[in-house]
This record gives C-alpha cells, sequence and structure tokens, in this order.
C-alpha cells in the first residue's frame, strides 16, 4: 500500500468545491458549518473536502465535536449554519459508538439487507422481463421496456450477486462470528456484537464515505487487525474517530484536530500531527514576538509624538494602522497532569498462583484444568477473541468470582486493585465526582485530585456534578480514577481504555510506567499497551491460554511467523522421481536425502524471492515517475493557491491586463492539474497492485 500521498489532497476553496466536474476526486464538502451547544461554540465556519480514498481522522478530546461533525455529515444531526455539499453518486454510511440492535431475524437475515437495493433491482428486473412477454414487439413500448431491461442487467451485472453469501460469510468470520452464529436470531446478542452486526452490513453496502465513530470499542485485539486491513482496501473514503493510535498511524492520512475551541487541518496520521502541531505553535510563538516587538515599537513611536502638533497626522495614521493590525494570539496548552501511584509495598516474589483451575458456565468450559504464576513486577496483556475467558480470568484472580474447581494463592503481603466496566454502578449517587475521589486518597497518591479529574475529563465546574446525573461512560471514568488512587500492588484492569481521549490514555499510560508492582491489562488497545507491558497471555476458545514474552506487538509478530511456518508445512509433498526409492537397494543402504516438505520450502522461498526481484524492478520506474509527478503537483497547486489569492482581491481586477493574464493562467493549471490528478491516480493504482503482489 502507498503510505504518503501528494500535497493537492487539501481542502479545496470553497468556490472550487462546489464545482465537482473540475474534480473527478471529489466526494463531499463540509461548507463553512458552525455548530454551537448554549454559549459555547463547538466550531465555527468549518470547511473542507474529502476526496475518494482519502482516510480522515477526527483528533481531539472528548466533547470537542468530532460525533456531532459526523452526525452533521450523515445528516442527522442539522447544522447551525452552512451544510455539507455532495457529489450526485456520492453515498453515506454511518457507525455510532452505541446504541444499535436488532431483532426478528437472524444474523446472516439482517446482514444480507445491505443488499437490499440490489434485490430492488433484482425485482425490477422480473417486473420487466414479465412486461416484455405481454409487450407488443413492433411497439413503441416494447423498444423503451428493451432499454429499461438492459440498464437494469448491467447494473446487476456490476453488483455480482452471485458472490454475496461468500462475501458475507467473509465480512462476519473476520468481525469475530463463527458459522454456527450465522443463523442465530439477532436478538440473542450483546450490544458489543450488535454493533458488529451492525459494522458487517455496513462494510458490505460499501458506502462512497464510510463514516465510523470508535469502531473498535467492542472488538478484540485480532478482530481489530482484521478491521484494520479491510479499511487499508476500501475504495471508498474513510471519516474516524478512534482512541486506538495504532490504527490511526496506519490507516490515516489526513487531521481534523479540534483543540482550543478551533479545528485544524494536517496532510498526515495522528503521530504526524502531533509533531507539526508542535512546529506550528512554535512558528506561531515566534511570528507573536515579532508583532509584539512591532507592536511596541509602534505604541512608543505614538507616544513620543503624540503631544506634538506638527506630528499629528503622522500619529493618526499610525494609531488607525495599529487599530487594524490583527493581533496573534497563543492558545494556552492543557498542563500535562503529573499522576503517579501510591508507591505501593513490596510484595513476595510470588504475586498469585493458579493450580488446576476451571471455570465451567453450565456446559460452557471457558477454563479447564489452567495453571499460571504472576511473579513480582510481572507486566502482563491478556489478550484474545470475545468470549474465550479474559475478563473471567480477570474477576477470578481478581477474587470476584471463585473457580468451579482447583485453587488460587495470593503471595505475601500481596494488594489488590481491580477495575471493571460493573465498578461504574457501585459509585455512590448522592456523591459529586470530586467528593467521590476525596474520599479515597491516601498519604501516597501524589498530585492535584482536580488535575487527576482534569485527566479523565472531568474539567472545570464538571468536578462538582453529582454521580447519578453522569452518563455510563463518565462513571467508568471516574470509577477508574477512583482505583489508581487505591495503595496495591497488583493491579487487573479490563479494559481501562475504553471512554478515554488519547490524552487521558497517555496519563493512564505514563503511571503505569511508573508503576513498581504488577499488573495484568485486557485490552485490545496495541499503543496503549506496547510501551508498558513485557508478556501477553493469550486465551484461545477450546485451548490451553498461551504465555509469549514481549509486548503485543512481539505477539502479533510471533503469531503470524507460528501461521507462516504452518502454511508452508502444509503444503502438498512432491512425488519422488520415478525409479528413485528410500531405504536400503541391492544391498546397500542409500545416503540420506532431503525431506519433502524442505525441498518444499526451500523453492518456495526462491520462488518467493525471484517473484519479490521481479516486482522491485517493476516498481522503481513507478516510484520515481511518481514521485516527480507528486513534485509536479505540488508546484502547479503552489501557483493556483497564488492566483486563487489574487482573484479574490477586488484591488487586483483594476488593473486589466494582468487580471485577465492571471485568470487565463487559472483556467490553465486547473486544467494541467486535472491532468495530473488523473495520472496520479493511475501511477497509484499501479503501484498498490504492485505492492499487493497482484
Amino acid at each position: 500500500m502507498i503510505t504518503g500521498y501528494p500535497t493537492f489532497w487539501h481542502a479545496l476553496p470553497l468556490a472550487a468545491s462546489k464545482n465537482c466536474a473540475t474534480f473527478a476526486a471529489f466526494m463531499l464538502a463540509v461548507d463553512r458549518v458552525s455548530i454551537q451547544y448554549g454559549s459555547r461554540n463547538l466550531f465555527r465556519d468549518l470547511s473542507f473536502t474529502v476526496r475518494a480514498k482519502e482516510r480522515w481522522s477526527l483528533a481531539g478530546p472528548n466533547g470537542a465535536g468530532k460525533s456531532t461533525l459526523m452526525k452533521i455529515i450523515a445528516g442527522i444531526e442539522k447544522a447551525d449554519t452552512g451544510g455539507i455539499i455532495k457529489a450526485k453518486q456520492t453515498t453515506v454510511g454511518y457507525l455510532p459508538q452505541e446504541g444499535v440492535s436488532h431483532k426478528g431475524c437472524t444474523v446472516m437475515e439482517e446482514v444480507e439487507k445491505a443488499f437490499d437495493d440490489v434485490r430492488q433491482l433484482q425485482i425490477a428486473l422480473k417486473e420487466v422481463e414479465d412486461d416484455l412477454e405481454k409487450a407488443d414487439p413492433t411497439s413503441d413500448e416494447y423498444g423503451d421496456l428493451l432499454e429499461v431491461f438492459g440498464d437494469l442487467q448491467l447494473r446487476l451485472d456490476h453488483h455480482d450477486l452471485s458472490k454475496m453469501k461468500p462475501r458475507i460469510a467473509t465480512v462476519l468470520s473476520g468481525l469475530g462470528f463463527a458459522k454456527k452464529d450465522f443463523e442465530r436470531q439477532t436478538g440473542e446478542f450483546s450490544g458489543g456484537w450488535q454493533m458488529r452486526i451492525a459494522m458487517a452490513k455496513l462494510l458490505l453496502q460499501e458506502p462512497s464515505v464510510l463514516l465510523l465513530d470508535e469502531p473498535t470499542n467492542h472488538l478484540d485485539i485480532e478482530t481489530v487487525q482484521w478491521l484494520e486491513q479491510w479499511l487499508r482496501n476500501y475504495d471508498g473514503a474513510i471519516i474516524l474517530i478512534s482512541h486506538d493510535r495504532s490504527m490511526l498511524d496506519n490507516l490515516t492520512n489526513r487531521t481534523l484536530a479540534f483543540e482550543n475551541g478551533g479545528v485544524q487541518q494536517y496532510s498526515g496520521n495522528y503521530s504526524f500531527y502531533l509533531s507539526e502541531r508542535v512546529a506550528r505553535r512554535e512558528q506561531a510563538e515566534r511570528a507573536f514576538k515579532n508583532q509584539a516587538r512591532e507592536i511596541d515599537k509602534a505604541e512608543k513611536l505614538i507616544n513620543r509624538f503624540r503631544a506634538k502638533a506638527s506630528k499629528a497626522k503622522m500619529v493618526q495614521s499610525r494609531i488607525k494602522a495599529l487599530a487594524k493590525v490583527e493581533r496573534i494570539e497563543i492558545e494556552q496548552d492543557a498542563a500535562t497532569v503529573d499522576f503517579r501511584f501510591p508507591q505501593p509495598e513490596r510484595s513476595g516474589q510470588t504475586v498469585l498462583k493458579v493450580e488446576k483451575v476451571c471455570r465451567y458456565y453450565g456446559e460452557n468450559k471457558v477454563i479447564d484444568n489452567f495453571d499460571f504464576a504472576i511473579e513480582r513486577g510481572d507486566k502482563i496483556a491478556i489478550v484474545g477473541v470475545n468470549g474465550a475467558g479474559k475478563s473471567t480470568f480477570s474477576r477470578l484472580i481478581a477474587r470476584i468470582e471463585q473457580p468451579t474447581s482447583g485453587t488460587i494463592t495470593e503471595g505475601h503481603k500481596v494488594g489488590i486493585a481491580y477495575f471493571s466496566q460493573t465498578h461504574a454502578d457501585e459509585l455512590d449517587p448522592t456523591k459529586t465526582v470530586l467528593g467521590t475521589l476525596e474520599g479515597s486518597v491516601t498519604g501516597g497518591a501524589t498530585g492535584n485530585l482536580r488535575s487527576l479529574l482534569g485527566a479523565f475529563l472531568f474539567r472545570g465546574d464538571d468536578v462538582f456534578k453529582s454521580v447519578s446525573v453522569l452518563s455510563g461512560g463518565e462513571r467508568g471514568r471516574l470509577a477508574l480514577a477512583r482505583m489508581l488512587l487505591q495503595p496495591a500492588n497488583f493491579l487487573i484492569l479490563d479494559e481501562p481504555t475504553n471512554h478515554l481521549d488519547l490524552h487521558s490514555q497517555e496519563v493512564l499510560q505514563r503511571a503505569l510506567g511508573d508503576y513498581t508492582g504488577a499488573f495484568a491489562i485486557v485490552s485490545h488497545n496495541r499503543s496503549f499497551l506496547d510501551p508498558i507491558v513485557t508478556k501477553v497471555l493469550e486465551f484461545i476458545p477450546n485451548e490451553a491460554p498461551k504465555l509469549y514474552y514481549g509486548n503485543v506487538s512481539d505477539y502479533l509478530e510471533k503469531k503470524r511467523a507460528d501461521m507462516d511456518a504452518a502454511a508452508v508445512k502444509a503444503l502438498p509433498s512432491s512425488p519422488l522421481p520415478s525409479g528413485k526409492s528410500v531405504g536400503k537397494a541391492a544391498g546397500k543402504t542409500s545416503a540420506p536425502i532431503a525431506t519433502d516438505s524442505a525441498a518444499n520450502r526451500k523453492e518456495q522461498r526462491r520462488l518467493e524471492a525471484k517473484a519479490r526481484e521481479e516486482r522491485a524492478a517493476r516498481l522503481k520506474p513507478l516510484k520515481t515517475e511518481f514521485s516527480v509527478l507528486e513534485a509536479d503537483i505540488a508546484k502547479l497547486e503552489a501557483e493556483k493557491e497564488q492566483l486563487n489569492a489574487k482573484l479574490a482581491d477586488p484591488e487586483f481586477f483594476k488593473n486589466g491586463d494582468d487580471s485577465a493574464s492571471a485568470m487565463k493562467r487559472f483556467s490553465e493549471v486547473e486544467s494541467i492539474l486535472e491532468t495530473r490528478y488523473s495520472k496520479w491516480g493511475e501511477l497509484s493504482e499501479k503501484i498498490e497492485d504492485l505492492d499487493e503482489g497482484k
């Protein structure tokens, strides 16, 4: 896949965005959209353009307006001012964070509804066929019916319904459904699985613009990987809200950052946005200091000559000029929260010992005869598909549940703190947010409580809210903050990042990185886990859990290597050449020969190496041409931007010759750019196909 995109993938000027014919890749434009709640402006006069195959991320703290913007684009909410401009054939599909439910049919029947439009084409085609049989072949009506029939047939051929069932099976399996689940009633599934059903329908509908609001919240780590790969190959544009930094970095190439009451565009992924934001701030600070110096000089000059009648005209001119200066303002970054866990008491070497533990629910053997030991200082990630036993194991070692059989033994001086989303329901509804934490402070907890609450998105007067009025996500964040204040040398955290934005995740991540006790975390968030864990415990349905050393990336790499080795091992063996035999012949022992599987592996590696060399040889000239083309496009875009600025100035049109020349050149540049864009798209597809081995 191509990871770099040319600089022309910037938001178009509004005047250009309305002329869709000029830009073949145009999908939709957000046109001067503003939204306000009470006295608070979420954003004002926001404009940007989305083109085919662009991957946008909406970044920023919770409550900044990301989901609101997505709902406006989806047509669910209405902007106070402005609106959405769509190309004629653009379709928009939206997946909310939660709240979707299905009932009354099987999973397969529900997902097949993604093809309802195609089914309507089938019905229409059948009706036209029936009308053709009844119509007079010599009549005008018959000719009209034939034309309609041909159009419907072409549209159906494009969709290829013969592949509908296999495509549905591929998507459902990728999202974690077993084949036996396909015929289960949708009403039997929990909220997280209901969201997966909705996601399956949306992916199969293949809208031109795909809007995904926190799509990984209810997914396990393997399903997140599958979804990321599917989205990489998606033909339409994608707008994504996610707190999974790995997904944002691996998938997106444009970032819309909601910060300090404004919205800024960045032409790169999340990591690019973070580094570019620092560079922009440094540039703004330099401009602010330069402007301050100039203003100071002007004010001193005004004050010096203000009393002199001979300088009155000059002073008044300077005062007017100074009043027109647009003052540069520097937004203050939120202070970095320095939170540290209470220093835990040192435990014995063995924190917890699990011996022959079983946990059954009726006939369902979730954990069966499991032995495991957690040592002092262990940093463990608990991963696996949903339903494999991760949360069950967490509750067992937290002593919330008892095993069906077997023993769990705590080590010397072990203190356990446990967090799960259910803890949110145990908060005292009569207390305030701040009061909930004040009752949990110990001498070892460092840092200001209000700063800690700010890190978990309770800011300003939010800390005085009653727990009874908090949403489910807010109660979950408060329960996590309260737990972190408890002195313990073994932490068990079940999906702690589900309701945290990226800034809050970083606060928790830093605190866990400095923590001297042991912890076990159930999570699918790779970027959160990677810097802080040293072991990965994978739970697998109907198998014993497996332990991997290293972080989550190491675990995934080892899994891929194991799968590749299994695939090579499964290659069919080649028969021995005619007349050859193994063993004794004519009274002599034959020399040892390579096994068929080893020979196959060697030949497979040779063929793969040859294919890579051929692909590299074909890619090199294409990539060279691609780089030259990108540079050319960037140059033309810069020229177009300069011309656009001139043509937007009414004063410029007072010079007839210059303005006529500029307008002519603007049309020429637009025409050249359109050709370059088309060429760029062709080269992109060729390079992508070669990268993917097509």
